[in-house]
């Protein structure tokens, strides 16, 4: 199982991203997926998540700036960051969870900043 994350990058504070997330060797459609996210000194914490469904789920911190949106033909996740903020500077991790299968991806590093 293998999940890349890319589109990670120094960015504005205001400006936009939009982070991938490709699994392979995975049924993906059957997998919720996620995005984390660990900041500096801090602890990993949930972003935003997209069950099999379709159903989503986000952080205080992040809602109505940032969308979570799947494309099982791609076996592919997405996470469009709008207004991004200092705040918002992390290595953000993808993960895809089934049962008792757990997978993460390596991480790809947004940095907010002027």
């Amino acid at each position: 199982v293998q999940l890349v994350e890319s589109g990670g990058a120094l960015v504005q504070p205001g400006g936009s991203l939009r982070l991938s997330c490709v699994a392979s060797r995975i049924n993906f459609r059957i997998f919720a997926m996620g995005w984390y996210r660990q900041g500096p000194g801090k602890q990993r914490e949930l972003v935003a998540g997209i069950t099999d469904t379709g159903s989503t789920n986000y952080a205080d911190s992040v809602k109505g700036r940032f969308t979570i949106s799947r494309d099982n033909a791609e076996n592919a996740v997405y996470l469009q960051m709008n207004s991004l903020k200092p705040d918002d500077t992390a290595v953000y991790y993808c993960n895809a969870r089934f049962r008792m299968m757990d997978f993460w991806g390596q991480g790809t590093q947004v940095t907010v900043s002027s």
